[in-house]
């Protein structure tokens, strides 16, 4: 399991997690039979069980946690894929932008679109630019045909260059 779907799952039981305060310790009886306004102490198998979530004791606590089955559904409805997509009309634009906020990586072949019209494909990569800047994400160039595009869970790492190259003539020592 990757280490930010771990860390997801983590913070969603903690989210869903309810803490009750321990149970008062019970007081030294002096006779055996218990008084009206005095709390029995229960007896784990005389519970009533509970369906749909289990329970953990944790030292003087215990909490009530969310049931595997609804964890299970959590984690794979928050899994991130990668996805290569080719860009053939304008149109493809929306079911690219629902892939990123789903959460998905897209990496955006441009060249059939540029086969037919270069104009289009500078609108729609402005586009797409504009949208990955209002939710957050990120989008990057990868080489002459491929664009990338990220929500905002994940950031594209950029090499900063050396130092910017100078067009003036270096100076020699003849």
């Amino acid at each position: 399991m990757p280490f930010n779907l771990f860390r997801k799952k983590k913070q969603l039981e903690q989210e869903n997690t309810v803490v009750t305060p321990p149970p008062e310790e019970p007081k030294p009886e002096t006779s055996m039979i218990p008084q009206e306004n005095e709390k029995q102490p229960i007896n784990p198998s005389q519970q009533p069980a509970q369906e749909s979530s289990s329970t953990l004791e944790k030292t003087n606590e215990i909490v009530v946690t969310l049931p595997e089955q609804k964890l299970e559904t959590i984690e794979t409805q928050s899994k991130t894929y990668l996805k290569a997509m080719p860009l053939r009309e304008l149109s493809d634009l929306e079911s690219i932008k629902n892939e990123v906020k789903n959460g998905n990586i897209i990496i955006l072949r441009v060249t059939p679109l540029a086969s037919k019209n270069i104009e289009d494909v500078k609108n729609a990569v402005n586009d797409l630019f504009q949208f990955a800047e209002s939710i957050g994400g990120d989008i990057a160039r990868l080489g002459e045909e491929r664009v990338v595009i990220c929500p905002k869970t994940i950031r594209i790492w950029r090499e900063k260059s050396p130092t910017p190259v100078s067009s003036e003539p270096l100076p020699t020592t003849a």
